[in-house]
């Protein structure tokens, strides 16, 4: 990361401003996750075993996801700006319900259906970030951007999910501990809503030409109504298909980063119960070891915003991808099989390097070939399938992992799943056109 270029990017007052509404957001995002986690999973009255925890994380991801492709009709059509204006709101309003149904002991549908909701409105907001970004930076900074501001904000995640677990010492692993945690998280939520007040109304796009000549309307009737915008969800799924195919780069890039989340989440669900049952001894110590792997995670998240944008400078962006996908095949062999928490932790920092690397790179290369007009649309479904296979492969893994999370002959097909998995792409990448201008 050039030091010139990335202090021409902080320069940039709007760019500080949408930085500072994505870090206050992602950072509460991790005060939430903690408290969320530490009460379903890791709280000492809970005695449901680790894999039945597991399965249920997993199927509280899966709904929410799907809302991908309807956030992206929205964001094309509504000021982005409002949209981080309006989403943190939202979302303090819905923890507040959640601590409430804590504090009084309820955690039945009515508690997962909130949880859904804070989630699923974080899926528009960070597609509404992403779409943004390339309205306050210059495009040759985009690599530079993406890596300083996706990656940073990651890592502040992991520092939300630091302070969330000091705050549970704090106030307590309890419901009314917990309850606790979740009105402090809404006040950061509101701390995100104002920041992004900050943004001038309108720089961020749909501007109104695009969204009235993506709705089929004539100039000066308006952007489309939500009805409207409802309507149009499928045949905007469909404009962005065949926006995508017409761009071989973006397509494979959103085939990589589909093929490693699935893996990816195979590997974070082995490590959540070998966290429970094989490398802690009770669940407050289970939660503290949790911890440590999300933090050296977090650290390999930093490291790859270091090195990717010179590496990418040098090798491309595809060569990058495949070669991330490699070291993640010799990196879980090496140090996952012994199933060892000091040697399992080095594989988090290794597959923390290797998941931002791979989100930076395709990040990039979805801003660089897709229209703006339809930038909306590919992230959220982007989003929908970064986390829609991650779900899934959650899920799957918890019907077969033992509670312990020692499952040699899973990591084994895993390695050979990312062996193979980066030939294929770098062969399909040498085979792709360049990637097509994009035509603000």
């Amino acid at each position: 990361m050039k030091a010139g270029e990335l202090g021409a990017i902080v320069r940039g007052r709007d760019f500080r401003r949408l930085y500072a509404t994505r870090l206050t957001s992602q950072l509460t995002d991790g005060v939430f996750q903690v408290a969320l986690a530490g009460y379903v999973f890791f709280s000492p009255e809970r005695q449901a075993t680790a894999g039945k925890a597991a399965a249920a994380f997993a199927v509280t991801l899966l709904p929410y996801s799907a809302l991908g492709p309807f956030a992206g009709v929205f964001i094309d059509r509504w000021q982005r700006r409002q949209i981080l204006v309006w989403t943190p709101v939202l979302r303090a309003m819905v923890v507040l319900l959640v601590a409430a149904l804590v504090a009084s002991g309820r955690d039945g549908a009515g508690f997962f259906l909130a949880v859904l909701v804070v989630l699923g409105v974080n899926r528009f907001f960070l597609s509404a970030l992403s779409a943004a970004l390339p309205h306050v930076v210059r495009r040759e900074h985009l690599v530079t951007a993406n890596a300083f501001s996706v990656t940073s904000g990651t890592v502040i995640a992991f520092v939300g999910g630091g302070t969330g677990y000091l705050l549970r010492t704090l106030f307590g692993g309890g419901e009314r501990g917990t309850a606790l945690i979740l009105a402090s998280a809404a006040g950061m939520y509101l701390a995100a809503g104002a920041i992004a007040t900050l943004l001038p109304r309108g720089l961020l796009g749909p501007y109104p030409a695009e969204a009235e000549a993506l709705a089929g309307r004539g100039p000066g009737r308006g952007a489309p109504g939500v009805r409207d915008a409802f309507g149009a969800v499928l045949s905007g799924l469909a404009d962005g298909a065949r926006h995508i195919a017409g761009r071989r780069p973006a397509a494979l890039a959103l085939g990589a980063i589909s093929f490693h989340r699935f893996l990816y989440g195979i590997i974070l669900m082995m490590t959540l119960l070998l966290c429970r049952g094989h490398f802690a001894g009770d669940a407050d110590e289970g939660l503290a070891t949790l911890a440590l792997m999300l933090g050296v995670s977090g650290a390999g998240y930093f490291a790859a915003a270091l090195v990717t944008p010179p590496v990418v400078r040098r090798i491309s962006k595809q060569a990058w991808i495949a070669l991330l996908l490699a070291a993640a095949a010799a990196g879980m062999l090496l140090l996952g099989l012994p199933f060892s928490e000091t040697a399992w932790t080095a594989g988090a920092f290794g597959l923390g390097v290797v998941s931002q690397g791979v989100k930076l790179c395709v990040d990039t290369t979805l801003q660089e070939s897709i229209d703006d007009a339809y930038r909306g649309r590919v992230f959220s479904v982007y989003d929908m399938l970064f986390n829609t296979t991650f779900a899934a492969a959650a899920a799957l893994a918890a019907t077969w992992l033992p509670s312990d999370g020692v499952a040699s002959m899973t990591l084994v097909a895993v390695v050979v799943a990312y062996a193979a998995g980066a030939a294929a792409f770098w062969t399909a990448s040498v085979r792709a056109p360049k990637t097509v201008p994009v035509r603000d």
